[in-house]
């Protein structure tokens, strides 16, 4: 099996809230076949990661799938950057709050993309 999950450079966890520093190697699967000339992280990927990382970050949290509101993908992420991954689960609402932004040389913030996934028992 063909590894997805990015390398994790750092990670700051504080009751509900994470923030992670993740590089997502060219090598990735997720990368593989999603515009061979031009590879970027799918949105699938996107939230699949930011439900996988909440998991390992909230031990409380439910693992049901329970949909998405608000989704935006504004700037594609790129193979072999490095990218900040901030997670809040707000459990008044059964949400996760995710956005995912980088930095470039000039210290200009890039939002890539942000979303509110809700978790929840299941029906």
């Amino acid at each position: 099996m063909t590894n997805r999950t990015p390398t994790l450079l750092a990670q700051h966890i504080d009751d509900n809230k994470a923030e992670l520093t993740l590089r997502p190697d060219g090598q990735l699967s997720d990368f593989q076949g999603h515009f061979p000339s031009f590879p970027l992280l799918s949105g699938v990927s996107q939230i699949d990661w930011a439900v996988h990382f909440a998991k390992q970050c909230f031990t409380d949290i439910p693992t049901h799938f329970n949909g998405m509101d608000v989704i935006k993908f504004q700037e594609p992420i790129l193979p072999d950057s490095t990218i900040t991954l901030t997670l809040e689960w707000r459990d008044d609402q059964q949400k996760l709050h995710f956005s995912y932004t980088s930095t470039d040389e000039n210290d200009e913030l890039h939002k890539h993309s942000s979303g509110k996934i809700k978790l929840g028992q299941p029906a």
